[in-house]
């Protein structure tokens, strides 16, 4: 039987990530697993020719140590041991930063959010999960938005 102690879950905060989050969280608890939470600092803002003046990037990592934050409490709230890391790297593809996690932390399993765009939507704005499961060394399951997130999603795009 496979069993997956060492779960890693990419967070974003978005609803799909919390999904994802809720389900790695349910899968550590039936396996007696821990999880890493990973969060990236948006390296669009260091691409895009947006303002990196010190005021922004303080408020982007605050914004990020919260969704860390926030991830943590669920995993104490369901009695899963959890450790948190975000990652600031500049320029570096999301696909590649889980996937050195996952190398690093030893990881058995990634857990990963998708809003399950298509078409020109899938087309602008990337898909995080087709870069993860792509160059992930290890299974990754990914949870697909519910119809509530994808029209959520659907209406904000």
């Amino acid at each position: 039987m496979v069993t997956f102690n060492r779960i890693l879950v990419a967070v974003d905060g978005s609803p799909t990530s919390n999904q994802a989050l809720a389900a790695a969280l349910e899968l550590a608890r039936s396996h007696g697993g821990r999880i890493r939470l990973v969060h990236s600092v948006d390296e669009l803002l260091y691409m895009s020719g947006f303002d990196t003046s010190a005021d922004v990037v303080t408020i982007i990592r605050a914004n990020a140590e919260k969704v860390l934050a926030e991830a943590a409490s669920a995993a104490a709230a369901a009695g899963v041991e959890a450790e948190c890391d975000l990652v600031d790297a500049p320029g570096q593809r999301l696909g590649d930063i889980v996937a050195r996690q996952a190398v690093s932390w030893k990881a058995d399993l990634v857990v990963v959010g998708t809003h399950g765009r298509r078409g020109v939507g899938r087309v602008l704005m990337g898909s995080g999960a087709e870069q993860i499961i792509r160059h992930s060394p290890v299974p990754v399951l990914v949870i697909r938005a519910d119809e509530s997130a994808r029209s959520e999603a659907t209406a904000v795009s």
